[in-house]
């Protein structure tokens, strides 16, 4: 069998090939596995990125371009427009089921200048870099409410009930810090905060990657519902597309 990467190119780059395949159940199956393909691509790439210590903002910004699947299902796409705002320019901004905006704060991973958490008495809270990046998406979503009105108008944007995500560090700034505690202080900030998440680019990674392995699982089984003709075909695309880590 050839290079099923090529022959996903292939079917992509012939607009009759590709109708003909969505109109049916197992060329749904293929296209499928190929866009797995793609995106198991896309996430290998951006953890790359993510854990290069000369990685800047604009580096990240370009390995997440065009992947908004990655913040999870509840997103429909980015926006055309990152400066909403006079004087803002948001990193990405995405759109909500619900047609809100939600915007994503780029900062550094692994070249994140200064930690990521701090020690406290007793225990780890999260260090300046952290309320620095959370101070700003505040500052954003604060010129979104007041410009919501030009916003509609303008964008078809509803920018009202808009929220924010800090992409902000990687456990492996603090390889003294078990990751789990890490996350846990990031969490236990978030309940504190009503319009701003905050997570590390690990987590949100991992949490693709796990997106990943459920989509691959679902359309595995529906391969075998729908019988084997194409087995060959999307197994091997589906095996392309999930090198799974351990654990």
């Amino acid at each position: 069998m050839g290079d099923p990467a090529e022959a996903a190119r292939k079917i992509v780059a012939s607009p009759g090939a590709l109708a003909l395949l969505a109109a049916d159940h197992e060329g749904r199956l293929v296209l499928r596995a190929a866009e797995l393909r793609r995106r198991s691509a896309g996430l290998d790439a951006l953890r790359g990125v993510v854990e290069d210590p000369q990685a800047r903002e604009g580096d990240l910004q370009r390995a997440l371009e065009g992947q908004y699947w990655i913040f999870g299902g509840r997103f429909v796409g980015e926006a055309a427009h990152r400066r909403l705002v006079p004087g803002d320019e948001v990193d990405i901004p995405l759109i909500r089921g619900d047609g809100a905006l939600h915007i994503v704060e780029l900062k550094r991973a692994m070249s994140l200048r200064g930690p990521l958490v701090r020690e406290h008495r007793n225990g780890w809270v999260p260090a300046a870099a952290v309320h620095e990046a959370v101070g700003q998406a505040i500052n954003y979503l604060t010129g979104l409410d007041e410009h919501r009105d030009r916003i509609r108008a303008e964008f078809g944007i509803e920018a009202r009930r808009a929220s924010a995500l800090v992409l902000i560090g990687h456990p492996g700034l603090h390889p003294d810090i078990p990751e789990t505690e890490i996350n846990e202080v990031l969490r236990i900030f978030n309940t504190h905060l009503a319009r701003v998440e905050v997570l590390t680019y690990k987590e949100l990674l991992d949490n693709a990657e796990r997106s990943l392995a459920g989509e691959l699982v679902s359309g595995v089984g529906e391969q075998a519902q729908a019988g084997q003709g194409f087995a060959p075909v999307v197994g091997e695309i589906a095996e392309a597309a999930m090198p799974l880590r351990p654990a």
